[in-house]
């Protein structure tokens, strides 16, 4: 659990050295997206972490299908994230090091799904990218230089998720937590899908207060405490979704800081909602 975390001064440390003392080579993955703001490239090359590589969340750590069928940010295929991976410069036991310009929100992908993938070793930089801004350590600019090809081998599986056909019993049976904003949740707005509201059963735990005030996580008992008065206990079925399983990821985060193993499911609302014969609740309750 120590390393799902890291901060800037250890990362700087770990750059400076070539690996963490407790890891690998280090390898560093800049996933700057937004929904309003896709393309992060620009940002990048305004300023970025040493060494850093850019990720386009959309083409690397997503494929593109019917929304119906898989969501907005389908799970891209193992030999297309392997392929990228390899193009990162990752190799077998480096130290993955992900971080955004948004308090992890999107960076949390890459840390999700190279984990799924079977890389044992994805951390985050806690408080993102800010947190390497306000330590003082310097940016690089203009786009990252090609690195060495990696020679990683990936194969999904490594962590636990939900299909749509078992969503709607891990609501009735476990707990189902919906990661996006409370008033898409309840149903009072609903900017890109095609229903509003949320799977009946599910919870609203809005991925946002997982965070403090500088962006940082919450600490394991914090969240801990949280997740139990969200209904979390020891060894339930914890299932998590958000909008197309992007946010939802952060919350795979936190909760897996907090102690327990959590199911996300890609699809989440953007495939859920595509489908007119599933049920839709509203309003603050589960059902």
């Amino acid at each position: 659990m120590e390393t799902l975390l890291t901060t800037a001064a250890d990362l700087n440390a770990a750059l400076a050295a070539g690996a963490y003392p407790d890891g690998g080579p280090v390898r560093v993955l800049d996933v700057r997206w937004r929904l309003d703001r896709p393309d992060g490239r620009p940002d990048f090359r305004e300023g970025h972490i040493p060494g850093a590589q850019y990720v386009a969340l959309d083409r690397d750590l997503a494929a593109h299908g019917a929304p119906s069928s898989e969501g907005r940010h389908p799970l891209p295929s193992i030999d297309d994230l392997q392929a990228t991976a390899r193009r990162w410069g990752i190799d077998a036991g480096d130290t993955v090091v992900v971080y955004d310009d948004a308090n992890n929100m999107a960076s949390a992908r890459a840390w999700w799904l190279l984990r799924y993938a079977g890389l044992t070793d994805v951390r985050l930089l806690d408080g993102a990218l800010r947190a390497w801004v306000d330590a003082g350590f310097a940016q690089e600019e203009g786009d990252a230089a090609t690195p060495m090809p990696g020679t990683v081998d990936l194969a999904y599986g490594a962590l636990p998720v939900l299909e749509l056909d078992d969503v709607a019993d891990v609501a009735a049976e476990g707990l189902l937590l919906d990661a996006r904003a409370g008033e898409r949740y309840r149903g009072e707005t609903e900017p890109i899908d095609p229903r509003a509201g949320h799977v009946p059963g599910a919870v609203s735990a809005p991925t946002t207060e997982n965070v403090g005030a500088d962006g940082r996580f919450r600490s394991p008992d914090d969240l801990r405490a949280r997740f139990r008065l969200l209904g979390a206990d020891d060894g339930m079925s914890v299932g998590i979704y958000c909008g197309s399983g992007v946010t939802a990821a952060h919350q795979a985060v936190a909760l897996t800081l907090a102690g327990f193993e959590p199911r996300l499911y890609p699809g989440s609302w953007s495939q859920w909602s595509n489908h007119p014969e599933l049920p839709v609740a509203t309003g603050p309750a589960p059902r």
